[in-house]
Formats: structure tokens, C-alpha cells, sequence
């Protein structure tokens, strides 16, 4: 028969039934159960905490909190100033650090609850050593099992603290931003802007932004698909061709292949952007070949520059494939091998039915991974085309721009932050639901013990 274990809000409750005088009053006045039961310093701390807390709730948090709910209620400008006869400038609210400070003191008194709960079993702890006639621990004693068998709880308390401040935080604050009329007409100091619900996502899923949002969204999983396709099927092809009996000088095409791999990806793309342009190498040899008479189009053209992007990408993508599909190959059983050919399989056969299963199976986690980066793949499209050929049908976009380099142009040319942080909260839907859809359908998840 299973024992149901208590929760945490039942533990709260039971604590303040069963607990003396002490406890009860712990629930009140935190600290007082470690004081009474001389647990000075570890008392003072709750206590101090306590009063820290409501000094800063009545003196700054209560504001924030109407800040974060209003965003502002004044807005910069000029009044008259009757004594003085002449306008002066009044400073007015900030709407941008009404949601910061508004979060962080959400943040704050979650922490503080987090800390009261602490109190609290504290409290019922005292009281059950007490009652027991158990050793009450000190101070010291306490700050010894933090260094001992809590250590883990130690180290974890910097970068627990660093996560909140440096990255829940921000990524709050840019949720939130979808919900607003954060624009470029609403730009804090000077201007307000307010909570709108979910108007944004209206304009980019049926609004006037829809023309640009669902081309773009095609566009990004179609470049995706055939980024992540084609690197892949690329080192594929590539592995098994260095892997092939016979080839010599093996280490070399690898050491070849995989120097792309060292080189910083935005220097690789700089330059083939330099190549490829009207006035780059490659149009100047056609032209002096006499194989063309005017430069080719590769970033100029949108489904010309489409076909580069995704061609170049080949370029830096195929050396990471290579790398694993060698090391699968290397680790394949020779055994399962040799009695497919025993049996008459040819090497296609035995590449269909033993070798790319293998490859699948390894790889599915990483093709994954990699399909959800090229939706997010901003350095190869921002550093060959920009974007580019710009489409007057768009809004801010091109018609090789990805949903996140339309985010960046949104947030840094256009200051539409609101379009933006919508922008962010789709594509993490979309990459979110495919990423379990696919992974809990593949074999590396649903048939894991076969390969074992």
C-alpha cells in the first residue's frame, strides 16, 4: 500500500496546528521560534529578511506593482508653469522601467515566499528537536552542513541567482512586450505604452502584418527543411566515400573537409558574399570565360540568392555531418556486415537496410537540433544577403529574410518591439511543438532498445 506523502501547503498547515506558541507565532513574525530556542543569528536573518522585505514593499515594491499594471500615467511633456509664466518640461513616466522594476519585484516576492516557507519548517524543525530532546543545531553547525552534505545546495545558490536576474528576467520582460504597443510610435521616455492583450498576434496572423508573417514563415521552414536535407545527405555521401575500401589518403580528405569547421563561420560567409557578388570572382571569370554576358544574379534575385543560401549553408553545414556519420561508420558491427554479404546483399542493400537505419537512428537528436537551428539561423542569411532583394509587399522584410532576421530588423530599424517579441514567441511555438512531435515519433525515442 503506497503512503501518500504530504504536500507542501499541508506541511504548512499541519506545522501551524501542531506546532507551540512558537511556531505559531514563526508564522507571524519570522525568526521567533529560532530566537526563542537560541538559533540567534539564523533567527535575526529571517527576521531582518522580514522587515527588509515589508520596508521595501511600502516604500518602492507596492508602487512597481501599479507600475507594472499601469505602465505609466504620466507622460513626458511641457506644462505651464503659472508662477514662473513659461512651459517647463515635466519628466514623466518611464514605461519600459515600469515593466523592469514591476518584474523584479514579482521576482522579489517570490523569492521572499520561497525564504518564508524556509521559516517556517525552520520553526517546525525547532520544535520537533525540542520536543524529541534532540541537539538543536547552531549557527555554525548549520554554515558546517552547507559546506558538507548540503554543499550542492551552496554552489547552486550563485548561479540560481544569476539565472533570475540575467536571463528569467529579460526573457519576462520580452514575453510581455508581445502584449503591448510597445512601437516606434510609443518610444519610452517621451512616450507611454500600454497593455493591448493580444492585438499583436491579431495583426500577425490576420492583420495587416499577415502579408509578410505567413510568406516569411514559409519561407523559414522551407529553408530549414533544405538546409538541414542537404547538409546532411552532403556528408553522408561525402563519410561514405572517404569510409570506401580502397580510398587512400583518408586523414587528408578529412582534415580537407572538416577545415571549414575551424574557420569562424562569418569569415566563410564574408568572403563567399564577396565571391558571389555581380562585381565579385566568380561573375568576372564567367565574364572573361565568355560563359556569360552580364553577372548572374546569385544574391539579387529572390529565388536565385534562395538557391545560394541554401547552397553556401552546404558549405558550412556538410563538415559537422561528416564527423558523425564517421564516427557511426567506424563503431558499425563488422559481423552484421559480413553476413549481409554472406547472405547476397548487395552494397546498396546493405547501406538501406543496416548502414543509414544506424545513421538515422544516431542522428535524429542532431538533425533535430539542427533543423531548429536553421529556422533560427541568422548569421548565413544576415551575412550573404541581408535580407535581400528587398519586397515592397513586405513590411521591414526581403524576400530571403527569415522570421529571425525580420525580428532583428523589427527590434533595431524599426523599433517595433512588440512585432518582434511576438515574432520570438511564435517561432519558439513552432519549434517547441515540432521538436516533440518529431523526436517522440522517432526511432532513437520509440525503439531505443533495439539498437542496444
Amino acid at each position: 500500500m503506497k503512503v501518500k506523502k504530504n504536500t507542501w501547503w499541508k506541511k504548512y498547515i499541519n506545522g501551524f496546528r501542531e506546532g507551540d506558541i512558537s511556531v505559531r507565532l514563526s508564522y507571524l513574525i519570522m525568526g521567533f521560534a529560532n530566537l526563542r530556542n537560541g538559533q540567534i543569528i539564523k533567527g535575526l536573518i529571517f527576521l531582518l529578511a522580514e522587515i527588509g522585505f515589508i520596508a521595501y514593499m511600502v516604500m518602492a515594491g507596492a508602487s512597481s506593482i501599479v507600475g507594472l499594471i499601469t505602465l505609466g500615467t504620466q507622460a513626458q511633456g511641457w506644462v505651464m508653469d503659472e508662477s514662473l509664466g513659461i512651459k517647463v518640461q515635466v519628466e514623466g513616466d518611464n514605461s519600459m522601467l515600469c515593466m523592469i522594476y514591476g518584474l523584479a519585484t514579482i521576482m522579489i516576492i517570490a523569492l521572499f515566499l520561497v525564504f518564508y516557507v524556509v521559516n517556517t519548517r525552520s520553526a517546525a524543525a525547532v520544535y520537533e528537536c525540542r520536543k524529541s530532546g534532540e541537539h538543536i543545531r547552531s549557527f555554525r553547525e548549520d554554515a558546517a552542513l552547507l559546506l558538507d552534505s548540503r554543499f550542492h545546495v551552496t554552489l547552486l545558490t550563485v548561479p540560481t541567482a544569476a539565472v533570475l536576474v540575467f536571463t528569467v528576467l529579460p526573457l519576462l520582460y520580452m514575453i510581455l512586450l508581445a502584449f503591448t504597443s510597445y512601437d516606434h510610435n510609443h518610444l519610452p521616455p517621451k512616450n507611454l505604452f500600454d497593455w493591448i492583450g493580444l492585438s499583436n498576434f491579431g495583426k500577425m496572423l490576420g492583420g495587416n502584418i499577415a502579408g509578410t508573417f505567413f510568406p516569411l514563415l514559409v519561407w523559414t521552414l522551407i529553408w530549414a527543411f533544405f538546409a538541414t536535407f542537404s547538409s546532411f545527405l552532403g556528408g553522408v555521401v561525402l563519410a561514405l566515400l572517404i569510409n570506401k575500401k580502397g580510398i587512400k589518403f583518408k586523414k587528408f580528405f578529412r582534415t580537407i573537409f572538416v577545415t571549414t569547421v575551424a574557420v569562424p563561420q562569418f569569415v566563410s560567409l564574408l568572403i563567399m558574399r564577396n565571391m558571389l557578388h555581380a562585381a565579385g570572382p566568380i561573375n568576372s571569370m564567367l565574364e572573361n570565360l565568355g560563359l556569360i554576358s552580364e553577372p548572374l544574379p546569385f544574391l539579387t534575385d529572390a529565388l536565385a540568392a534562395k538557391i545560394t543560401v541554401i547552397a553556401v549553408n552546404m558549405w558550412v553545414g556538410i563538415p559537422f555531418t561528416i564527423m558523425i556519420v564517421t564516427s557511426v561508420l567506424t563503431n558499425l558491427p563488422e559481423d552484421q556486415l559480413e553476413a549481409a554479404r554472406i547472405d547476397g546483399a548487395n552494397a546498396f542493400q546493405i547501406f538501406r537496410k543496416i548502414t543509414l537505419p544506424q545513421i538515422i537512428f544516431i542522428m535524429t537528436p542532431t538533425l533535430i537540433q539542427q533543423f531548429i537551428g536553421n529556422i533560427n539561423n541568422f548569421n548565413v542569411i544576415y551575412l550573404l544577403t541581408g535580407g535581400a532583394p528587398m519586397n515592397s509587399n513586405y513590411y521591414a522584410a526581403g524576400d530571403t529574410d527569415l522570421l529571425v532576421t525580420w525580428l532583428y530588423k523589427l527590434t533595431v530599424e524599426k523599433a517595433d518591439y512588440n512585432l518582434a517579441s511576438t515574432i520570438g514567441i511564435i517561432t519558439f511555438v513552432v519549434c517547441a511543438v515540432f521538436s516533440l512531435i518529431a523526436y517522440t515519433r522517432s526511432a532513437a525515442y520509440n525503439k531505443e532498445d533495439m539498437f542496444q
